[in-house]
C-alpha cells in the first residue's frame, strides 16, 4: 500500500488503522515538517523518504520501494478508506482487470470543491477522446501489478502521474475498470485542489500528458537528479526511491572490445566506383568488327524495347569494357 504523504500528521492514525491485515503500508514522506514520518513509523508503517516534491515523485518512490506483486495507491489525507482496496486487489489477482480505479462519490457537500469536480470532469472527457476509456474519475485509489506498472515507464513526477498511468495502461492494451467509493472530507488543506491555482496547475500537467503520442514514452515530469532515481525496488543512500533509468545515474565506462573498421581514419580503404579518381585514364574499348549479313533481316519485335535484355540472359557489369563479338560462321 503506497501512501504519498506531505504534512499529514493528523490524518495518519485514521488511515493506518484501516490498512487491511497482512498488508504492508509504505508511507512516502515528501518533505513533511509536522513529524508525519515519525508518526507513521511509530504506527508500524515503513517510511520511504522522497526529497523531490511532487505527487508523482512520492508515488513512484513508493512503487519502486514496494516488493509485493500487487501494489495499491491511496491518499494519506483520510478522504479515502484504504480498506476499500481489498476487492480491487481480488479483481486484479483473479485476472479480471489489469488496473482497477476508485470513482469518488462525495459523502458531504464540502468533500469535493466544485472547481475540483469541474476539472476532473473535463479531464475525464479528454481522456475518453484520447483513449476511448469511459471513466468518470481519475482518483488516487487504485490497484495493479507492480512489474507491469514499472514497465509503463512513467515519467511524470507531479500531478499528471495518476493520469499518465491510465493513459499508458490504455495504450498498452490493459483492461481498466472503476468502482464507486465513498469520498470523505479530507483532514487539513489540500495541496492540489485546495485552491484554484493548484487545480489549474494539475489540469495543465494532465493536459500535457494527454498530448503524448501513443508509444512515445515521454511525459511532463523531469526525471532529473533531484528525484534520486534508482533501479526498481532499490533505495538510494538518501532513502528515497525513484524511477529507473535516470540519466543522472553513474554509468560504468565500457571496455573497448577492439578497434572497429571505421575507427581509424588512417586505415587504407579499398577504392570503390564512387571514390575512384576521376582523372585516371580509362582504357579505350576495342573496336567492334562489323557483322556479315547472313540473310534477310528479321523484323524487330515491337514488344522488345531497345537496349533491353531477354529474360534470363546475363548482363554486362557496369564500368567494364564490352568484349568484341565473335564473327558469324559462314554458312555452307
Amino acid at each position: 500500500m503506497v501512501l504519498p504523504c506531505l504534512d499529514e500528521a493528523d490524518a495518519l492514525p485514521w488511515v493506518l488503522a484501516r490498512i487491511p491485515r497482512g498488508w504492508r503500508a509504505l508511507v512516502v514522506d515528501n518533505g513533511s515538517t509536522d513529524g508525519s514520518a515519525e508518526i507513521a513509523r511509530g504506527l508500524g508503517a515503513t517510511v520511504v523518504h522522497e526529497a523531490r516534491r511532487g505527487f508523482g515523485a512520492a508515488c513512484h518512490a513508493g512503487l519502486t520501494a514496494a516488493t509485493a506483486d500487487i501494489v495499491c495507491f491511496c491518499d494519506c489525507d483520510a478522504s479515502l478508506d484504504p480498506s476499500l482496496l481489498v476487492p480491487f486487489v481480488r479483481e486484479v489477482r483473479a485476472g479480471e482487470a489489469d488496473l482497477v480505479l476508485g470513482r469518488r462519490r462525495p459523502q458531504t457537500r464540502g468533500a469535493w470543491p466544485p472547481h475540483a469536480r469541474a476539472g476532473n470532469l473535463a479531464l475525464a472527457r479528454m481522456l475518453r477522446r484520447r483513449t476511448g476509456l469511459r471513466l468518470h474519475d481519475l482518483g488516487p485509489l487504485r490497484a495493479a501489478r507492480r512489474e507491469p506498472l514499472l514497465s509503463l515507464g512513467l515519467t511524470d513526477r507531479r500531478s499528471g502521474y495518476p493520469l499518465q498511468m491510465v493513459v499508458r495502461a490504455s495504450d498498452a492494451g490493459w483492461r481498466v475498470t472503476e468502482h464507486d467509493v465513498p469520498y470523505l472530507p479530507r483532514t487539513g488543506a489540500s495541496k492540489v485542489t485546495g485552491t484554484w491555482r493548484g487545480t489549474w496547475q494539475a489540469v495543465r500537467d494532465m493536459s500535457q500528458v494527454l498530448a503524448e503520442r501513443p508509444g512515445t514514452g515521454t511525459g511532463t515530469g523531469d526525471p532529473s537528479p533531484a528525484g534520486g532515481a534508482s533501479a526498481p525496488g532499490e533505495l538510494s543512500p538518501a532513502g528515497d526511491a525513484s524511477a529507473p533509468g535516470d540519466p543522472s545515474a553513474p554509468v560504468a565506462p565500457s571496455t573497448p572490445a577492439g578497434p572497429s573498421a571505421s575507427a581509424d581514419p588512417s586505415a587504407p580503404t579499398e577504392p570503390t566506383a564512387s571514390s575512384a579518381n576521376p582523372s585516371a585514364p580509362v582504357a579505350p574499348s576495342p573496336p567492334v568488327a562489323p557483322s556479315t549479313p547472313t540473310g534477310p533481316t528479321t523484323p524487330a519485335d515491337p514488344t522488345t524495347h531497345a537496349g533491353s535484355t531477354a529474360p534470363g540472359s546475363p548482363t554486362t557489369p557496369v564500368g567494364r569494357p564490352t568484349a568484341p563479338p565473335t564473327p558469324p560462321t559462314p554458312r555452307d
